[in-house]
Order: structure tokens, then C-alpha cells, then sequence
């Protein structure tokens, strides 16, 4: 686990009618070569887990004249160290930021929980922080994609909704949201989903917050991924263990109560589009069949709930694509990337959000 002393510390400037982004000093970071690191301090924890903070990472300073910039959010039992998809923004124009949010990856200390809160909405500090720190950096003209990857494609989707109405100058600097195997539905038997089970989870959520779910854990995923075991990618497994991190009543709540919130109807209000794999395996042992399918989530619930983000999504299965398609094998890798520069050359041909040509849900 990473230690405060791990990233810059950041200053934050007073805040007007429009608050100012906080001052960063940035710094190398300590998991990637040629990445940057500054920490946004987020004061004491509301789930009363000590000091927080939210670490930012940029693959070096924007370029001047950067056509734009990217903003990615990970997902649970994850942090940012996905290289490729930066050098693939990169080379389009567009400067890479990513953001460890509270107690998640880099920002994760000694004795605090690891990815727990028990509202998603909390997220939106640190998010909105990044976003305005990212601005600064870029210049007045460009404007900014938001990445997201499972759960962060819940949270950055409900983020961008509160944003849109609660900050619509911030919002208009927003050109698209990526959102890579979202999050939109609780994945599993169909009673899981149901009222009463619903209740209990809120019940025991409320008087037992981090009290771990009865489940078995799976390798299957990790051992998919790690160069170690079955997989071609290089990453630290005490920030992304092999069998993921405990999940707690506290945070499945969370994410329930976010779920049913886009379920009722939001509007990030920018072209989406939402990659996804085209089918998906649930299992607990590696077999190579694991190496092409999601085996998390329910891609069902992603071709049924897109269509609740908005009015301008575009859904895109990728045949043979692991959970994050962007760490699947490489045909479907490419097939992901190839899909994301076709999207990209779409809306950047429009600046004009009303005739984006994303319209409608494609499945």
C-alpha cells in the first residue's frame, strides 16, 4: 500500500463563486516510468477512515495546443496502469490524466478499507477537483473525454448527470464519455435484484457498513490478466490482487443505490459511447475460454441500461473482449481501440453537442 509520502502534496487555492483548481506540484511516479503524480487532499474521511486523498496521474505535461484531454476513472479492485490506453490518446492529441479516487490504488493507506464508501456521490469531490486541475493545465480551448471503467463508468455516468445541472459550465467543457464495461447492474441470480433483497442489503449496510459479503473468491479474472499466471499485463498486485478485494455491505449498497438511480433515467449529456464484450462467462477457474468473455459483469444488463445514460450513446460489443477490453487478448484489443478512434473522429468532426452523429443506442 502506498503512504502519503508516495505523491506531491497540493495546495488548494481559496475558493471564489468559482472555485479555483487546487495548485499541484507534481512529481515521478512511483509505479509507472515517465508518469506524474500529485495527491488532491480530501480531508477527513465521512466514513471515518483517517485522512483521504485522491491521487492524479498524467503521462507528462500537456503539450501547448493539446487538441483536448482525457480524464479516466478505474474501477473496483483497480487503479491506473493501463499504459497503452494513454499512448493511444496521446497520439490522437488529447493529454491522459487519471485519478486513483479515495482509498483505491495509490491513494490507499494503512488501515483504511480498501475502495469502500457508502455513496458514490462522495466521489464527486475528487472528480470535479481532477476535472478543474485538467482545464487548467490544457487551456480554454480544449475539451475533455471521461473515461470510465466498470464501477467508474457508474460513477463517472451519475457524476456527469450532477455536473450537467449542477455545474453546466464545467459541463459544456465535457466532449464524450467513454465508458468501458460500466457497471449498470448488479450481476448474478435474478433474486439478487429483487426488493427484498435490496432491503437486507441496506439493512445490514446501515449497522454493519464493512461487513464483507458471503462469497467465494475467484481467480479466475486475475489469473487471466497477470503476466504472472495466464495474462501479458504487468501490474502491482497488492493495489489489484489476484482474487479482488473484499466486497462490503456499505459498498454494495453504494453502488445499488447509484444503479437504481441511472435505472430511473439520467443524462450525462455528451456523446457515449460504451464498449462492452459480447458475451460473458461466470466461473471461478482459468480455462482459456475466461480469455474471451467478461466473466464480472452481465453484459446483458449493459445492452439494457446504456440506453438510460442518455440520448447520444453508442453501445459497441467486442467479440472475444475481456472484462476491461482493453486488457483483452489482442485481436479484441484491437478491435476495442479501432472502435474508440472511429468514435472519437465522429464527434470531434461536430463541435456541436445537438448534432453529434452518436445518436441512438447500437447493439
Amino acid at each position: 500500500m502506498s503512504s502519503p509520502d508516495d505523491a506531491a502534496a497540493v495546495t488548494t487555492a481559496p475558493e471564489a463563486d468559482a472555485p479555483a483548481p487546487p495548485a499541484l506540484t507534481w512529481q515521478p511516479d512511483r509505479y509507472l516510468d515517465r508518469y506524474e503524480i500529485a495527491t488532491i487532499p480530501l480531508g477527513p474521511d465521512p466514513d471515518d477512515e483517517g485522512p483521504i486523498s485522491a491521487p492524479l496521474i498524467r503521462r507528462t505535461a500537456p503539450d501547448p495546443g493539446c487538441r483536448g484531454a482525457v480524464l479516466h476513472v478505474h474501477g473496483f479492485t483497480d487503479y491506473f496502469f493501463q499504459q497503452p490506453l494513454a499512448d493511444f490518446f496521446h497520439a490522437r492529441g488529447y493529454a491522459f490524466y487519471a485519478l486513483d479516487l479515495r482509498k483505491c490504488g495509490r491513494s490507499l493507506r494503512e488501515n483504511q478499507t480498501p475502495h469502500f464508501t457508502t455513496d458514490l456521490s462522495r466521489y464527486r469531490e475528487e472528480l470535479t477537483l481532477a476535472l478543474r486541475v485538467v482545464l487548467g493545465e490544457v487551456g480554454a480551448g480544449a475539451r475533455i473525454i471521461v473515461g470510465g471503467h466498470s464501477t467508474g463508468g457508474l460513477t463517472t455516468s451519475l457524476w456527469l448527470d450532477e455536473l450537467r445541472r449542477d455545474a453546466p459550465e464545467l459541463h459544456s467543457r465535457i466532449e464524450g464519455a467513454v465508458l468501458n464495461s460500466p457497471w449498470l447492474d448488479l450481476q448474478g441470480d435474478a433474486v439478487l435484484r429483487t426488493y427484498p433483497v435490496t432491503m437486507v442489503i441496506k439493512a445490514v449496510a446501515k449497522v454493519k457498513p464493512k461487513q464483507v459479503l458471503p462469497q467465494e473468491i475467484s481467480m479466475a479474472y486475475g489469473h487471466s490478466l497477470h503476466e504472472s499466471a495466464h495474462g501479458e499485463w504487468s501490474y502491482d498486485l497488492n493495489l489489484k490482487p489476484m482474487g479482488g478485494f473484499p466486497v462490503t455491505f456499505g459498498f454494495i449498497d453504494a453502488v445499488r443505490s447509484g444503479q437504481r438511480r441511472l435505472h430511473h433515467g439520467i443524462d450525462v449529456g455528451v456523446p457515449t459511447l460504451v464498449l462492452r464484450s459480447n458475451a460473458s462467462l461466470f466461473t471461478h477457474a482459468y480455462s482459456p475460454e475466461v480469455d474471451a468473455a467478461d466473466i464480472v459483469l452481465d453484459v446483458r444488463h449493459m445492452a439494457q441500461w446504456s440506453a438510460h445514460l442518455g440520448d447520444r450513446v453508442r453501445v459497441v460489443p467486442i467479440t472475444g473482449a475481456r472484462h476491461d477490453v482493453f486488457l483483452s487478448a489482442k485481436p479484441a484489443r484491437e478491435s476495442a481501440y479501432r472502435a474508440l478512434g472511429e468514435w472519437l473522429a465522429e464527434i470531434g468532426r461536430d463541435p456541436d453537442p445537438a448534432h453529434a452523429t452518436s445518436t441512438g443506442v447500437a447493439q
